[in-house]
């Protein structure tokens, strides 16, 4: 009898260590799990992408200019994030000649019905003129207009937060030459997270905001104001190079075969100090 009770009181001990150790393996459970899946997104799959570096001259020349972006969205339908995404590549941040000498963020020459103030600067000819502006808001106006003319018009019938089709579309309709370009306008936006600053439109508005461009275009067609593109603005054709790890002013000039003062009066350096990410213009 007392073997009996003794072997009954070891299968309590028994079975009650068993369900502590159960309890500890459930408590333990919920916090490798979460860990586990915290670095998961929606879809469950595993995050493991990496955003790209951005530069501060990138991040102050976008607070910079990203009201008229805006604005000029809201007039004409051309995405704030494209036209941001194209000032910083053609102008290296605001670093070209162009845009430090005469407010030119976009390499629009003096062709047309230009009158205004000038500067000449070697592009396709040694001596070609180029627009200068009181102050960069207004190139960013001018591009605008440039913009509006029977080549680019069936781009003003995206969405005017549809950065994806404009980029596209630009190198489509000529704008670029560099093959790359979209991609290039694309990885910028998205780099700086320049979508944030594209907002969409009801039906109604895209339909108002389509007859005002047509008619626009038409009106600059009819008074002869739209002359060929090629003699306002050459294709963008810019070599961009994007520092990386390791990478020196001397190593990009080998790299390229351009002397480093070229690259430091392109992007204005004062020395010889790079930070990861910063776009630097090498050619345009």
């Amino acid at each position: 009898m007392k073997l009996l009770v003794y072997l009954l009181f070891g299968a309590l001990i028994l079975s009650s260590c068993a369900t502590r150790r159960s309890s500890s393996t459930v408590l333990k459970n919920p916090s490798s799990t979460q860990t586990n899946t915290s670095n998961r997104n929606s879809s469950g799959t595993t995050n493991t992408s990496v955003r790209k570096p951005t530069s501060t001259s990138g991040l102050s020349y976008i607070d910079q200019f990203k009201d008229i972006a805006i604005a000029e969205m809201e007039k004409y339908g051309i995405p704030a994030s494209i036209k941001l995404a194209q000032a910083l590549l053609e102008s290296g941040n605001g670093n070209s000649a162009l845009a430090r000498e005469a407010n030119n963020h976009f390499g629009i020459k003096c062709g047309g019905t230009w009158t205004g103030p000038s500067m000449t600067k070697s592009d396709d000819n040694p001596n070609d003129c180029f627009r200068v502006y009181s102050n960069p808001e207004q190139s960013f106006k001018d591009h605008s207009q440039f913009l509006l003319r029977k080549r680019y018009e069936k781009l003003f019938s995206l969405n005017k937060n549809d950065y994806k089709g404009w980029a596209y579309g630009l190198k489509e309709a000529g704008y670029a030459t560099n093959p790359r370009y979209p991609e290039l306008l694309i990885d910028l936006i998205e780099r700086y997270e320049l979508y944030k600053y594209d907002l969409p439109e009801s039906k109604s508005e895209k339909i108002a905001r389509e007859v005002k461009v047509e008619t626009t275009i038409e009106k600059k067609e009819e008074k002869g104001e739209v002359v060929q593109a090629e003699q306002i603005k050459s294709p963008v054709r810019m070599v961009i190079h994007e520092v990386k790890t390791g990478n020196t002013l001397y190593s990009i000039s080998k790299q390229y075969n351009v002397s480093v003062d070229q690259i430091k009066q392109l992007n204005n350096l004062s020395s010889e100090n790079l930070s990861l990410g910063q776009l630097l213009v090498i050619s345009k």
